[in-house]
C-alpha cells in the first residue's frame, strides 16, 4: 500500500512574513497548491516544489474582509475562491503569462544529449509563471463554515444555517441561490422520508461538507455533531429537491472526507475515532462500514488521548486515508481499515534516551500528485515566543562565527513539510502479472523483490549493483545459506531484506512526471512505467531502460487503462492524441520502442482497466462493458508481432452504477463446481470466470454451462464462440486486492485453485476449493468451495501460492540523535523511515479453519501437499500454540474444544513428537496440563522418542517431565536417556544430561549449573584438542581438573583430595561416575578404542585414573589379533603391504637394489624424471631427518588402504598411491614381470656403479620415491595417527602394557615394543600379563604368516626383543616359532623361473633371521630412520637388496 520513506523535506517560503500558513488546498490535478495565511494567498508548484506567486492583502482590505480562512479551486484551475472571516468570498483569476515564459527552467550542461528537437514541444518540468487578479468580492453576511466546488458551481455553507450555490462565472443575483438547511427533510432512510421521524434543525448549520460524485450527494457534519448525507433528487440543486438521511447514535462529528472510488464517507469524531459509512443501496440509509481507531494493544499510552479528529484526507487513488488529531500526529489506514503507519508511537514519539517528543500539530494537509507526497502545514504558535529567544541567541552565535549572509530565520518564514511515500503498484494498476512479485514505486524509483532463480546464475549479474549489495564482493541476489534447502524460486524471493532499487530514467521522468502506472512481468525481470505521456520499460538482464526513439510518438499517447506484460510484450491501453481515439497496443520488449513495431487495435470507448490472463486480455471500458481479446504471437516478420482478436463483449451497465467504482477486473480459472470433476487440472486453465471488484464488493461472473454442451473434440478449431456468462454473484465485501493464478500443479491443487482476497482490517480471506478424496463421489451436502477468513500481521502485497506465503512490506524507523540542540531540527523530530520486506506463513490459519468446520480430511490433503515446505514444522507448532493459548486462557468453559482435534491431526505427521514438545517449551507452565490432557502423557511421549531414536526431542520432554513429575521419575527417565546418548555418542547431549542429573539430586533445578562453555570441543574434531595440551598427563588429575574442565570434578579418580572438592562425595556424582565407568568398561570390552577416546575427550572422563584401577580387570587384551583388526577398522588404518618389485626379484648376484626400478633406469627419461620430480626431497631429508616423515603423515591423510596385486590376497587392486609422484611411463615400470627384469639385467649391472658414483643423491631420491609410495599405502589418516599416539600415551601412563603392544604393532613403532618388553622385566608386572603378551604376539605372528604379510618386515625388525621376551619367560618358547615361513620362503624363492613368473604370496619375503636381527643396529637413536645409503657401506646395501621387507622396516 503506502509507505513512508526518508525524512520529510521542509519547504521555506522565500518571502519574509510574520504570518504562519494554516490552510493548503490542491488544484484538481494536484500540480498547484494554494496556501493561505491570514492576509496572504500563495500558489506553489508541485515539481519543482517552488513558490510561483503570492498575493498579499492590503491592511485596509484586510480590515474590511477579515482574515483569510479557506480556499477552493475551480475544477479547470483557472480560479481560486477564498473565504474570509467576515463572510466574504474573494474570487481570484489565475492567469498565465502570454509570452510563454516560465518562472523556472531546467538548464542542461553543454553537449547534453537532451535537445529540444520538436518544435512547439513544451518542457513539462518548467515551473510556469502565473499571476493572481482579484475579482469583485461576494458578501454572504454570515461566517463561512465550508467551501466546496461542484462542476460550474461553488457551494458555500454559512453559520446562519444556509447553503449557498454560487456560479463560478456569473456572480450577479441570478447566479446565486440560498437554501435553508431547516427546509431539507432528514430521516433515517429514504423509505421512511415521508412521515418518518425527522430532525429538528432549528439553529443548526453545516460545519463541514464534501460532495461525493459516485454517490451523487453531500456528506455533511452538522454543528450539533450529527452526521448526515444530502441527496439531490433531480439534476438541479433546489430546496424542494433535496433529501437528507442522518446516522443514528452519533453526535460528536467534527469533519468529513469522501472516497469516490469506494463510495465511502469517513467522519471524524470528537472521541478520536473515524467512522466510515456507506449508503445502503436498497434503503438509502447510512450504514457503518468500519471504524478507524488506534488500539490499546499497539498504542497503550496515547490511544484515548488523541483529542478530536482534526483532518481526514483520502489519497488521490482513494486507496488510503490520512488522519490527524487536535493533539497532533499522523496516521495512515488502508481503505478498509488496515493500519499502516502512525507517528504517535515508537521512534516517532520517543527519543533514543526514552524521553517523549512533542507530536507535531497540524493545521492543514494535502496529498500531492499521485500520492507520492503529503504536504503538511505544522502549527508553531505555542513555540513562537520561546523560539524567538532561541533565535536571538542563535543569530548572535552565527554572527560571531561567520559573517556570511545568514539565511532567513525560520520564525519569519512559512514552513511546509513534505512527506515522501512509496506505494504498491497494485493501487492503480492491479494487473495479474504482479501476483507473486512485490513492486513498489516512488516518484523517481522502483522497488522490487530481488527476482527469479535464473538471475542468481545469469551472466548479466556479474557486475555488482552498487547501491544494493555489500562491498564484500558477495554475488548479487545470492540468498543466504539457511535458505538453501528452500526451493530456488522461494529462496530468491525471500533471500534477504534488500530491495532491488531501479532509478527511473531521468530523461523520461523530467518530461513525464508523475509516474502513474507500473507493472512487472511474471518472472520479475522486466518493468514498465507510464507517466503523463508515453511509457518506458527496463530489463534486469541488461540493466537498461528503453525509451521511445521518437519523442513525438511518446508525447502523442497517454496511458489510460494501465500496463501489463504478456510473454515478452508490453500491453498498453492508451489514448492517441493524433487520431483522437483509444487504442490497445502491444510492443515487443527486444525491439526498439517505436510505433512501427507495435500492433495497434482500435477501441470504441475509453479504457479504465486492463488485465492479462494466459493468452487473453480483458479490458474494462468507460461504458461499463467488458471486452475479452485473444493474443497470438506471430514470428513471420523479422520482428515478432502479436495479433489481437476480439472474442467477446459483456455489458455490465445494469450492475455498475458508475464506471469509476470498478477497482479491478480479473479473468480467472476459478469455478464453483471444481469439486465435481477430478479430471486432470488443465480444465482449470481455461478462462472460466470474471472477477470484478466493484467498490470493495467482489463480484463473480461465471460462464454459463447450463445450455447444451459441445464436446471439445467436435468443435472445429476456427470456431471461437465462447460461452456466455451467468448473472453476477457477490462473493465478498470490503475487498482491497485479489490474487489468483493460472498455473496448475496436481500436488497443490488446493492452494493453486484458490482465490485470495485482502480485506483491510478483516485480514485476508481465501476461497478454497474442496476436493473429494480418492475419486469418491462428493457428499451431496459438501459445498464445492468455502470462504475462510484469517488474520495476518502484515499488509499483503503478493501471494506465493505453492509456498503458502504472503509477501508484504512494512515501515521501519531509524532514530537520528546527532543534532541535539536548543531548536530541534526536523531530522531529530522525525526518525528516518525505511521500507522493509516482510513475509508471513498463513497455512496454519487455513488448516485450523478447516478443522473448526469439521473438514479434517480436506485439511489433511492440504497439509500433506505442503509437508515438504521447509517451515512446515513451524506451521504445525503455530497451529497448536494459537489454539492452546486461546482455549487454555479462556474464562468461560469451551463447549467444543479444538485442541484434541488439532492434536489428533498432527499425529498424522512424523514430526508430531517434536511439534508438541517445542510448543510446550514456548508456552508457560500453567498451560501444560491442558496441553498434555489433549495430546497424551509426557512419559509415554518420551518413551516414543527413545524408541524412534530421537534423542534431542526426548531431552526436551525430560525438561517437561522434570517440572511435572517427582524427581525420582525424572531421574529414572534421565538415566535411560543418558545411557542411550552415551551409546550413540551424542556428546553434547551427554554433557547436558550430566548437568541435569546433578541438578535433580542437588535440588538446584531452579537454577541449573551452566553448561561448560570454556572447553567444549566440536564433536567433529574427534579429540584433537588434546594436541594443544602437554601430552604428559600423569599429573593431569590435579591441574586439569581444577582448570579447564569444570565437569572434571564429577568423574574424579583417586588422585588426591584437592580435585574432588567437597561435592565429590555427594551421591549424584557417585551415581553419574558409576554410569560413566560402566560405559567405559563396555567400550573397552568391545575393543572400541576410538569411541573410548572420544568419550574421554568429550566428557572430560579421567581415562588414566580409571585404567589404572581396571589395569588387571577389563583393561586386558583377550585376543591380540581381533583387537588389531578392530583398530585397523575403527581408525581407517590400512593393513601394510609389500611392494611388488621385492617379491619376485630373480637377480642372483643381488648387487642391484630392487628399490631402483630397473626399467626406470633403462628408459631415456630417467634422469630428467629424477631431477624434475625428486630434486627437493633429498635436501629436506638431509636437513632434518624427521620433518619429511611428518609431511608424509599430512600427505596421507585421506589415503585409503591400498596394495600392489603381488602382495596381498585381500586387496588385489593396484592403487594410485604408488603412482602419485611419477610422471611419463608409469604403467611400464610400476609392476614388472620377471622376464622384463631378466632381459635388462646386464645393462643394469653394467651401469650401476656409474650411477652410484656420479650422483649418490639421485639413487637416494629414487629410494625415497619408492618409500613414499609405500608410506602412502601403509599409513592411515593423520588424525587417526594423532589419536593412536594419544591413546598409546594414555595406556602407557596407566600401565596397560598389552594395549601398548597392540597400538605399537598398528603404528609399526619398534621403540614402543622395545619399551614395553623392557617394562615386562619389572617385578611389579604380574606374571599373567607377561604370558598374555607372549601368547598374543605368537598369535599375531601366526596370523601375519597366513593372512597379512605386510606385518612380516616389522616382526623381523623386532625379532631381538621377541627373542629376549621368550628367553626371559619362565616357560621357554622356541624362537624358530617366530619365523616358520621365512624358512619356507627361501625354498620357495629358488623354485626356478616358473615360481618367479607366477609367484606365491609368501615368496620373496626375504631375509633369514640373523640378517633381521642385525638390522636394528642401523637405526638412529631417535627412532627416526635415516636414508640407508648414507650410513650403510655399499656391500651391505647390496646384500639388503633382496630383502625389501628389511628395507621397509628400516624406514618405517
Amino acid at each position: 500500500m503506502y509507505f513512508l520513506t526518508g525524512w520529510p523535506r521542509r519547504l521555506l517560503c522565500p518571502l519574509r512574513s510574520e504570518e504562519e500558513p494554516f490552510h493548503i488546498q490542491p488544484s484538481s490535478q494536484r500540480f498547484y497548491f494554494g496556501v493561505l495565511s491570514e492576509t496572504q494567498l500563495s500558489i506553489w508548484f508541485s515539481r519543482p516544489s517552488v513558490l510561483i506567486v503570492s498575493y498579499i492583502e492590503s491592511a485596509k482590505a484586510a480590515a474590511q474582509f477579515g482574515f483569510y480562512q479557506k480556499a477552493e479551486w475551480k475544477p479547470d484551475d483557472s480560479m481560486i475562491a477564498v473565504a474570509t472571516a467576515k463572510g466574504y468570498i474573494l474570487l481570484f483569476d489565475v492567469l498565465g503569462r502570454g509570452d510563454d515564459k516560465s518562472l523556472y527552467e531546467p538548464v542542461y550542461p553543454k553537449g547534453s544529449p537532451r535537445v529540444r528537437a520538436t518544435p512547439g514541444y513544451k518542457e513539462e518540468q518548467c515551473a510556469p509563471a502565473l499571476s493572481l487578479e482579484m475579482k469583485k468580492p461576494v458578501d454572504l453576511e454570515a461566517p463561512i463554515t465550508s467551501l466546496r466546488s461542484l462542476q460550474e458551481d461553488l457551494l458555500v455553507c454559512t453559520a446562519d444555517g444556509y447553503l449557498h450555490v454560487l456560479h463560478w462565472d456569473g456572480l450577479g443575483s441570478n447566479g446565486r441561490k440560498a437554501i435553508c438547511l431547516s427546509t431539507i427533510p432528514f430521516s433515517l432512510d429514504l423509505q421512511s422520508a415521508r412521515g418518518g421521524p425527522s430532525l429538528d434543525l432549528e439553529g443548526v448549520y453545516i460545519r463541514c461538507m464534501e460532495y461525493c460524485v459516485t454517490l451523487d450527494g453531500f456528506a455533511v457534519v452538522l454543528s450539533d455533531g450529527r452526521l448526515g448525507f444530502i441527496t439531490p433528487l433531480s439534476n438541479t440543486i433546489t430546496a424542494d429537491q433535496l433529501q437528507g438521511v442522518w446516522a443514528a447514535d452519533v453526535n460528536d462529528g467534527t469533519c468529513v472526507a469522501v472516497n469516490n472510488k469506494y463510495r465511502l464517507m469517513a467522519f471524524g469524531c470528537a472521541s478520536g475515532s473515524v467512522l466510515v459509512y456507506m449508503i445502503d443501496t436498497t434503503t438509502g440509509s447510512m450504514q457503518l462500514s468500519h471504524k478507524l481507531e488506534l488500539t490499546p494493544k499497539h498504542y497503550p499510552d496515547i490511544y484515548n488521548k488523541t483529542g478530536p479528529v482534526k483532518l481526514i484526507c483520502w489519497s488521490p487513488d482513494y486507496s488510503v486515508v490520512m488522519v490527524t488529531w487536535e493533539c497532533g500526529g499522523l496516521s495512515l489506514w488502508s481503505v478498509f481499515g488496515a493500519h499502516l503507519i502512525c507517528t504517535l508511537g515508537e521512534d516517532f514519539a520517543y527519543r533514543s534516551d526514552g524521553t517523549k517528543k512533542e507530536p507535531v500539530k497540524i493545521s492543514s494537509m494535502s496529498w500531492g500528485a499521485e500520492g507520492y507526497h503529503l504536504w503538511v502545514l505544522p502549527i508553531k504558535q505555542e513555540r513562537r515566543e520561546q523560539q524567538q529567544e532561541e533565535e536571538a541567541e542563535q543569530q548572535q552565535k552565527q554572527e560571531e562565527e561567520e559573517e556570511m549572509a545568514t539565511p532567513p530565520q525560520p520564525s519569519l518564514q512559512a514552513g511546509i513539510l513534505q512527506f515522501h511515500f512509496i506505494k504498491s503498484a497494485l493501487t492503480v494498476n492491479p494487473c495479474t502479472s504482479n501476483q507473486e512479485q512485490v513492486l513498489l514505486h516512488g516518484e523517481d524509483r522502483l522497488y522490487l523483490t530481488c527476482g527469479d532463480p535464473s538471475q542468481v546464475h545469469s551472466a548479466a549479474d556479474t557486475h555488482p549493483h552498487t547501491h544494493l549489495h555489500p562491498p564484500d564482493g558477495s554475488p548479487p541476489h545470492q540468498p543466504p545459506d539457511p535458505d538453501s534447502s528452500l526451493s530456488q524460486g522461494l529462496s530468491t524471493l525471500l533471500g534477504h531484506k534488500h530491495w532491488h532499487v531501479v532509478q527511473i530514467h531521468s530523461t523520461y521522468l523530467e518530461s513525464n512526471w508523475p509516474i502513474r502506472f507500473a507493472a512487472i512481468d511474471t518472472a520479475g525481470q522486466c518493468m514498465a512505467v507510464a507517466g503523463r505521456r508515453g511509457f518506458a520499460h527496463y530489463s534486469l538482464f541488461t540493466r537498461k531502460w528503453k525509451l521511445f526513439g521518437n519523442i513525438t510518438q511518446e508525447q502523442n499517447m497517454t496511458v489510460t487503462g494501465g500496463l501489463a506484460w504478456w510473454k515478452d510484450f508490453v500491453v498498453v491501453a492508451c489514448y492517441n492524441y493524433i487520431d483522437q481515439q483509444e487504442q490497445l497496443r502491444l510492443y515487443q520488449r527486444s525491439s526498439n520502442l517505436d510505433n512501427a513495431f507495435a500492433s495497434v487495435t482500435k477501441l470504441h470507448s475509453d479504457t479504465l482497466l486492463l488485465n492479462v490472463f494466459r493468452d487473453m486480455v480483458i479490458v474494462f471500458r468507460a461504458d461499463c462493458s467488458i471486452c475479452l481479446y485473444s493474443l497470438e504471437r506471430r514470428n513471420d516478420s523479422p520482428h515478432p508481432t502479436a495479433s489481437v482478436e476480439l472474442l467477446q463483449e459483456v455489458s455490465m451497465s445494469r450492475y455498475i452504477p458508475h464506471p469509476a467504482l470498478v477497482v479491478s477486473v480479473t479473468l480467472t480459472s476459478v469455478r464453483t463446481e471444481t469439486g465435481i470433476t477430478l479430471k486432470a487440472p488443465q480444465q482449470a486453465c481455461m478462462a472460466e470466470s470474471i472477477m470484478l471488484n466493484l467498490a470493495g464488493q467482489l463480484i463473480m461472473l461465471q460462464r454459463d454451462r447450463s445450455g447444451p454442451q459441445v464436446r471439445e473434440k467436435e468443435t472445429p478449431a476456427n470456431n471461437k464462440k465462447l460461452l456466455p456468462f451467468c448473472p453476477p454473484v457477490v462473493l465478498a465485501q470490503c475487498v482491497e486486492n485479489v490474487w489468483t493464478t493460472c498455473r496448475s500443479n496436481r500436488k497443490k491443487r488446493h492452494l493453486l485453485e484458490a482465490l485470495w482476497l485482502s480485506c483491510g482490517e478483516a485480514g485476508m480471506k481465501v476461497w478454497l476449493p474442496l476436493f473429494p478424496r480418492d475419486h469418491r463421489k462428493p457428499h451431496s451436502f459438501l459445498s464445492r468451495r468455502i470462504m475462510l477468513p484469517f488474520h495476518i500481521n502484515i499488509y499483503p502485497l503478493a501471494v506465493l501460492f505453492e509456498d503458502a506465503l504472503v509477501l508484504g512490506a512494512t515501515n521501519e524507523t531509524v532514530l537520528y540523535d546527532g543534532l541535539q540542540g536548543a531548536a530541534e531540527p526536523l531530522e531529530a523530530l522525525f526518525p528516518y523511515c525505511t521500507v522493509e520486506r516482510t513475509s508471513q506463513i498463513y497455512l496454519h490459519h487455513i488448516l485450523r479453519q478447516l478443522l473448526v468446520r469439521n473438514l479434517g480430511e480436506q485439511a489433511l490433503m492440504l497439509a500433506q501437499s505442503c509437508a515438504s515446505l521447509p517451515y512446515f514444522p513451524h506451521v504445525m507448532e503455530l497451529m497448536v500454540h494459537v489454539v492452546l493459548e486461546e482455549e487454555a486462557t479462556s474464562r468461560e468453559p469451551i463447549p467444543d474444544p479444538l485442541l484434541p482435534t488439532v492434536a489428533k491431526f498432527i499425529t498424522e505427521f512424523p514430526l508430531f513428537l517434536q511439534t508438541i514438545v517445542h510448543c510446550a517449551r514456548k508456552t508457560e507452565y500453567a498451560l501444560w496440563n491442558y496441553l498434555f490432557a489433549a495430546v497424551g502423557n509426557p512419559k509415554d511421549l518420551f518413551e516414543e522418542c527413545l524408541m524412534a531414536q530421537d534423542l534431542d526431542t526426548a531431552a526436551s520432554y525430560l525438561i517437561i517431565l522434570q517440572s511435572m513429575e517427582v524427581p525420582a521419575v525424572s531421574r529414572q527417565h534421565a538415566t535411560l536417556l543418558f545411557n542411550t546418548a552415551l551409546e550413540q555418542g551424542k556428546w553434547d547431549l551427554c554433557r547436558h544430561m550430566i548437568r541435569f542429573l546433578k541438578a535433580i539430586g542437588s535440588g538446584e533445578m531452579d537454577t541449573p549449573p551452566p553448561t561448560p562453555t570454556t572447553q567444549e570441543p566440536s564433536s567433529t574434531g574427534g579429540f584433537e584438542f588434546f594436541r594443544n595440551r602437554s601430552i604428559s598427563l600423569s599429573q593431569s588429575a590435579d591441574t586439569i581438573a581444577m582448570g579447564k574442565f569444570n565437569l572434571q570434578k564429577t568423574f574424579s579418580m583417586p588422585s588426591g583430595p584437592s580435585s574432588r572438592g567437597r561435592d565429590g562425595e555427594c551421591p549424584e556424582n557417585m551415581y553419574i561416575d558409576m554410569m560413566l565407568w560402566r560405559h567405559a568398561r563396555h567400550l573397552l570390552e568391545q575393543v572400541r578404542l576410538r569411541d573410548l577416546g572420544c568419550f574421554s575427550a568429550q566428557l572430560g572422563f579421567e581415562l588414566i585414573g580409571w585404567l589404572c584401577r581396571e589395569r588387571n580387570r577389563v583393561a586386558r587384551v583377550e585376543d591380540f589379533v581381533s583387537a588389531l583388526k578392530r583398530l585397523h577398522k575403527d581408525f581407517l588404518w590400512p593393513f601394510p603391504v609389500i611392494p611388488g618389485g621385492s617379491i619376485s626379484s630373480p637377480l642372483k648376484n643381488g648387487r642391484c637394489r630392487t628399490v631402483l626400478s630397473t626399467r626406470l633406469l633403462k628408459s631415456q627419461s630417467a634422469d630428467s624424471l629424477l631431477n624434475s620430480d625428486m630434486d627437493t626431497a633429498p635436501s629436506r631429508a638431509a636437513s632434518s631427518n624427521n620433518t619429511w616423515l611428518d609431511g608424509l603423515g599430512q600427505r596421507s591423510k585421506d589415503m585409503d588402504a591400498a596394495s600392489s596385486s603381488h602382495s596381498n590376497q585381500h586387496s588385489p587392486q593396484t592403487h594410485d598411491a604408488f603412482l602419485s609422484l611419477l610422471t611419463s611411463k608409469v604403467e611400464e615400470y610400476s609392476v614388472g614381470s620377471a622376464t622384463d627384469l631378466t632381459e635388462t639385467s646386464s645393462v643394469v649391472d653394467g651401469d650401476w656403479t656409474m650411477v652410484d658414483e656420479s650422483s649418490s643423491t639421485l639413487s637416494l631420491s629414487q629410494a625415497e620415491l619408492e618409500h613414499i609410495s609405500m608410506e602412502l599405502a601403509n599409513k592411515g589418516p593423520h588424525k587417526s595417527q594423532v589419536q593412536l599416539r594419544y591413546l598409546l600415551h594414555v595406556f602407557m601412563e596407566a600401565g596397560c602394557l598389552e594395549w601398548c603392544v597392540v597400538i605399537g604393532l598398528i603404528l609399526r613403532d619398534a621403540n614402543v615394543i622395545k619399551q614395553v618388553i623392557g617394562f615386562l622385566d619389572s617385578p611389579e608386572v604380574p606374571q599373567d600379563t607377561v604370558q598374555s603378551v607372549q601368547s598374543g604376539l605368537l598369535a599375531v605372528d601366526t596370523w601375519v604368516s597366513t593372512d597379512c604379510l605386510g606385518y612380516k618386515p616389522f616382526l623381523n625388525l623386532i625379532q631381538p626383543q621377541l627373542q629376549d621376551l621368550m628367553d626371559s619367560a619362565a616357560e621357554q618358547v622356541q624362537p624358530e616359532a617366530f619365523q616358520p615361513s621365512s624358512q619356507s620362503s627361501k625354498l620357495g624363492g629358488s623354485e626356478g623361473p616358473g615360481g618367479a613368473a607366477a609367484p606365491r604370496p609368501e615368496d620373496g619375503r626375504g631375509a633369514t633371521a640373523p640378517l633381521g636381527l642385525a638390522l636394528p643396529s642401523l637405526e638412529p637413536a631417535g627412532g627416526f630412520p635415516r636414508p640407508p645409503s648414507e650410513d650403510c657401506p655399499p656391500e651391505q646395501t647390496e646384500e639388503l637388496g633382496e630383502d625389501e621387507g628389511a628395507y621397509d622396516c628400516t624406514l618405517s
